[in-house]
């Protein structure tokens, strides 16, 4: 079954108009995690290690993201990980 043509849709305005602005806050709801370089990775590694939120295992180039038992080899992977968790981590307390 094909998806139907939005522009054949007959729906009354008002209810277009709700799933627009339901999709907008989805959107705004969402976390980007592109926008991260390798300085700010290193940044945000640096300040979870501080807080004894992750863990480097030096032997082995490895992070250790505490709260998930997560390993990481890369800064990068480690910061839109934890961006991630984090957000994960706080709507799950919303719902609650």
């Amino acid at each position: 079954m094909a998806d139907p043509d939005p522009n054949d849709d007959t729906s009354a305005d008002y209810e277009q108009f709700e799933k627009e602005l339901l999709a907008q806050d989805r959107d705004a709801a969402r976390v980007d995690t592109a926008d991260i370089d390798d300085t700010m990775a290193r940044s945000v590694v640096n300040d979870l290690v501080d807080a004894d939120v992750v863990t480097p295992v030096p032997e082995d180039r490895v992070l250790v993201h505490e709260p998930s038992s997560s390993v990481f080899d890369s800064a990068t992977q480690l910061a839109v990980f934890h961006q991630g968790w984090t957000a994960a981590s706080d709507a799950g307390e919303e719902d609650e």
